[in-house]
């Protein structure tokens, strides 16, 4: 068993819908009214929500875009790339700990941006924490469509095909 098989186990990491493995390990028991969140929301929302999510060797996260914003936290193993499009930009995040390579420990992604994840090492994995606020609900999840994003951002087409289906 090698590490990331043990960190899965160890944490009861199971399969998530846009890649890798994940576990919620916090759900705020608060919770904000529909009617004061912006209107792209319905129904209330938790405060906050939290998770592990793993990425192992040649792994991706698909493109992929919440309603809130999601701060992602670096523990362990090979930095992860975030590719990020967002109107008509596009950005590149590392996650990580060595500050003299630009890697950051955290970092935000804001609401309604289309986001995908690789590890940096591929014969690694990477750990990470996500949080969302207001929390997460798979409502407010929306997987990219390999059609739409060609059409929104033609130039990145390299890019959105290798991080949909």
């Amino acid at each position: 068993m090698n590490e990331a098989e043990r960190i899965i186990k160890k944490l009861r990491l199971t399969s998530h819908p846009e890649g890798g493995y994940f576990r919620e390990t916090y759900r705020a028991k608060q919770k904000i009214s529909g009617n004061v969140l912006p209107k792209n929301f319905t129904g209330d929302r938790n405060i906050s929500t939290s998770i592990y999510f793993l990425l192992d060797g040649d792994q991706v996260s698909l493109f992929h875009k919440l309603r809130s914003d999601e701060l992602w936290h670096f523990y362990k193993g090979s930095p992860i790339i975030l590719h990020c499009l967002n109107g008509d930009n596009y950005k590149k995040i590392l996650i990580g700990n060595n500050f003299s390579k630009g890697e950051l420990p955290q970092c935000v992604i804001e609401a309604g941006t289309w986001f995908a994840a690789e590890i940096k090492n591929k014969k690694s994995y990477s750990l990470v924490g996500c949080t969302v606020a207001p929390g997460f609900d798979f409502a407010d999840f929306k997987l990219a469509k390999r059609s739409e994003l060609l059409k929104r951002f033609p130039n990145r087409e390299k890019l959105i095909l290798r991080f949909t289906n």
